[in-house]
This record gives C-alpha cells, structure tokens and sequence, in this order.
C-alpha cells in the first residue's frame, strides 16, 4: 500500500462515523413518520446512539490494544456494517434502538479510537502532524455534508438508503484494510470488568437523567413517573435529580478504582494521571464543548425547521448548508495554518468565531429563521467549528507519548460523543420543555378561557403538545372545545413562545462556548513532530 493509502482508509472510516449522526438529525422528521414514533422518541435514539459510544470507548480503545488496533478496526467495521443494516431495515423505534443506538454505537467504539492509534503508528514526524490534521478536516467535512446527504436522499428517496451505503463503504473498508501497519497487541492485557460497568453506568444515569429533564422536571417534579399509583419524587424532588447525583458518585467511584488499580500495578481502564497534562485537558475540554454545541443546533434547529415551520429534509439541509460551507472552508484553512500559526490561537479563534456565530443566529431568530443574518450565522459557527477541528486533534495526540495514543483516541471520542449526547439531551430536553410551558402558560394566561374550558382543553390536547406547529396547535385547541377567535388568540402566543424557547437554547450553546475559552489556556502554542522528539528525549 502506498504512503498515503492507509490514511484514505482512515478517512473514509472517519468520515462515515462523523456522518450518521448528522443525517438521522436532519431527516428527523421522515424517520419518525416512517418507524410510527415522536420527536422525543428520535430524541432518545440519537442521545442513546450517542452514549453508547461514550460509555463504551474507553472500552473500545482497551480492546484495540489487547487485539491488535488494526484486527479492533476491522471488528468494529463488521460490527458497525451490520448496525447500519439493521437500521436501514427497522420498521419501527425498538428495532433502531438496537441497530443504530446500540450495535452501530458499539461498533464505532472499536473503529474510531483505533482510527487515531493507526494514524500515530503509520506515520511519524511532519507526516503524522499532516495525517492528523487531515482526519480533523475529514470530520468538519462530514459534519457539513451529512445534513446535505441526508436531505437529498431522504427528499428523492428514503433516509434508509443512507445506512445501506453506511454498509457498502464498511464492507470496502474491511477489504482494504488488510495491508495497515499495526503495533503488535499486548495479549496479556486484562481489561477490568467493574470499570467497564462503574463508567458506563455512570454515564448512563447522567444523560438519562437530563434527558427525561422535559417529562420529569430538573429539580421540582413535573409528570415523575409512577409506581402503584404514587409518583415517585422523594421528598418533592424530581427523579432526574436523583439520578445526575448517583451518576455523578458512580463516576467519583470509577475514577477512585482507577486510583487504586494503577498503585497496585494492575490495568486501569483509564490512566487518570493523563489528565495532569495540560494540553490534553484543554483539548478534551474544546472536544467536549464544540460537539456539544453542534449536536445541539443540529437537534433543535431542525427540529423548529420541521415541525414548527413545515421544512422538509431537503430544505432543512439547505437552510444548514451555510454552516456546511463555513466547516469545509476552514477545515482546510486550519489544516494549512497548522504549520504557521500556534495551536492555541487557531483554537481559541475557532472558539471565539463559533460564539458570533451564535449571536448572529440569536440576532436572526424570527419565525422563519429567514434573512442574511442567519446565513451568515450559520457560516460563521461552521467556520469556528472547521478550525477546531482541525487543531484538536493533533493537539491530544501529541500531547503524550506513543503508547498512549489509543488511550487518548479513546478518550477523545468519549468527551466528543459525551458532548453529543448532553448538547442532544440537555438543550433539546431545554428546549421541548420551554415549549411545553409556553403552550401551558398561553391556555392558563387566556382571558377568554373559562376553568372548565381550560381543564377540558389541557385534556384533549395531552400528548399532542409541544412539538406542533402554529396551524396544528389552533386546530388542537378548535377539537378542544374553543372558539375559532380564542383558538387563533391561543396558538399565536404559543407561536411566540416557540421563538423564546429556541433562542433560549440557542443562548445556552453561546454561553457554554464563551466558558470554554477559560478551559482552553493550556492548549500549547506548538504541536507535531518538535514536540514528539522532546517527549522522546525526556524519556
């Protein structure tokens, strides 16, 4: 195989693993009619999609050193083919549960940390720092094509086709995967089970928690579930409480094993005196955010495009095809300023850029969502986004030694699917639940609604609030029992109240961004092969 084909596997593994989430967000609409299911039903797919490769790379990446990186690649791309084909043939929700969140989620935990510890072993110097970038401008490139795929394919065809593809290219991949240079594995590596079960759990209960934030409620109860009759909200505080505190000791005790088998010279899961390092917290931490961040406009503002406002696939594509555009440019803008510019600043660039972005797009946010501001918005944000992407990457990697790398590669696609799944469950479980109150507020605060109407109104409409749109909240409230005039009334200030709330969650995104900039001080001024040659030399 020649000097570059390794690398062309690679990204093309890479880019089909960036590429899923992309195309379910923006054919999320189609999907749902198709499988018989709700938003918040596609919501709980994607977020579990999303999870189970947090949970779980760490995991992946163990297995990658046990096996072989290159024998895990070729696992996973079994694994992950056959996903997609379970999903291209799901006839309902359950079915693509278990072929995308889960078969398909555990496969990418096996391809994507041996993606990055394949790249480190075949390739060294000015090479490897050329390979990484190129992965970082393969993942920008996904992120902005998957909305434009996806659109076309589920507008003149059915979204399933994308996963049948998904399957072609894996078979591809596994056939021309043969010749790539591996490290040898380290068989007597053992990997520990109740780490394994104390991170995945841990983060399992986290992100369930947030996510069932919009039917629970954060802290004061809303709808908790029930248990023979009685709701279950111990001591008046909602359940997603209870669950974000026992996540949250499950992996304070993850970490503390983690302590305790690396001072009895046993394996760790994860090895935590990595994050000692500098560089690598601040490039996790940009992970974390920047795809927190994109998984959150790529949910809510398609969302609001279809359901409130009538988009199909393809126009939502195109309304995002600016951001696409902004994430293709600089990709290769910060691939090339790699080698002139300090890391640092082209991250905290990408960082900055992304956070006019949003305020553009809070700036532009109307019922349309139409005009030059949010165009411009949406370019701006992939721009940021694209210059991230190039630097982050490399900035980990080359922030330990070689023998770590697919520890790192699985670390880093932990913090980029963590930040998935929150960006996914937090804002979108924001925004779902803003809208439901704003349509609460907008019956309750009626003058012209009686006790009995309103009660008879909240009644018949269950269920079916919040995600509609303007049109289908007044015929809902008409079946209801109100008068067309109060109806109309009714169904603008719920209207209203859908701007609010997606600028609500559109300003969440923005602040977290603007705190990210205080995490990203360690990033180093210079990554590649000068730094690869000190660590040699220190050791």
């Amino acid at each position: 195989m020649n000097r570059w084909g390794v690398l062309v596997i690679l990204a093309v593994a890479q880019f089909v693993m960036v590429l899923d989430s992309t195309v379910m967000n923006v054919s999320i609409s189609q999907v749902a009619a198709d499988l018989d299911t709700t938003i918040t039903g596609m919501q709980a797919a994607i977020t579990f999609y999303t999870l189970t490769m947090a949970a779980f790379m760490l995991t992946g990446g163990k297995l990658g050193d046990r096996w072989g990186r290159a024998r895990a690649f070729r696992i996973g791309a079994v694994v992950y083919g056959v996903g997609s084909l379970v999903t291209a043939l799901s006839p309902n929700l359950t079915v693509l549960l278990l072929g995308w969140s889960l078969v398909e989620g555990l496969g990418a935990v096996l391809v994507i940390p041996a993606i990055a510890a394949l790249a480190a072993i075949n390739y060294d110097g000015r090479a490897r720092v050329t390979a990484f970038s190129a992965l970082g401008a393969v993942t920008g490139l996904a992120a902005a094509a998957g909305p434009l795929i996806g659109g076309l394919v589920t507008t003149y065809a059915s979204w399933r086709f994308v996963f049948v593809g998904e399957t072609v290219v894996m078979i591809a991949i596994l056939l021309a995967s043969g010749r790539i240079r591996d490290a040898p594995a380290d068989r007597t590596l053992r990997i520990d089970v109740p780490s394994v079960a104390l991170s995945a759990g841990g983060m399992a209960l986290v992100v369930f928690g947030v996510l069932q934030s919009k039917t629970w409620g954060w802290f004061v109860p809303l709808a908790p579930p029930t248990v023979a009759g009685v709701e279950v909200a111990p001591f008046g505080v909602s359940p997603v409480t209870y669950l974000i505190l026992l996540g949250g000791i499950v992996l304070w005790w993850f970490a503390g094993r983690q302590g305790m088998l690396t001072r009895t010279d046993r394996v760790p899961l994860l090895k935590v005196d990595l994050f000692r390092i500098g560089a690598l917290r601040s490039g996790l931490s940009g992970f974390l955010v920047q795809y927190f961040a994109i998984a959150a406009l790529f949910f809510v503002i398609p969302v609001y495009l279809q359901t409130m406002q009538g988009y199909d696939a393809l126009g939502t594509g195109l309304k995002i095809l600016p951001l696409s555009a902004g994430l293709i440019v600089f990709s290769a803008v910060g691939s090339w300023l790699t080698a002139r510019r300090s890391a640092r600043r082209i991250a905290q660039t990408g960082q900055i850029t992304m956070a006019i972005g949003l305020l553009f797009i809070l700036v532009s946010i109307r019922p349309e969502l139409a005009g030059w501001p949010f165009a411009v918005g949406m370019f701006v944000v992939g721009a940021g986004f694209g210059l991230l992407a190039s630097q982050l990457g490399n900035v980990n990697m080359s922030a330990v030694d070689r023998a770590d790398t697919s520890e790192v590669g699985g670390l880093q696609g932990t913090f980029q699917n963590l930040g998935s799944s929150f960006g996914t469950a937090v804002v979108g479980s924001v925004f779902i639940l803003l809208l439901a109150g704003g349509f609460t507020a907008a019956v309750s605060e009626s003058a012209d609604v009686t006790a009995a109407q309103r009660n008879q109104l909240t009644t018949s409409i269950e269920g079916a609030v919040p995600i509609v749109s303007q049109d289908e909240a007044e015929q809902l409230m008409r079946e209801g029992g109100a008068t067309p005039e109060v109806a109309a009334a009714i169904a603008q200030d719920y209207a209203d109240s859908q701007i609010q709330a997606l600028q609500q969650a559109v300003f969440i995104v923005f602040a977290l961004l603007v705190i990210s900039l205080l995490l990203s001080r360690n990033l180093p001024p210079k990554v590649g092969a000068a730094n690869e040659e000190a660590r040699g030399t220190a050791g």
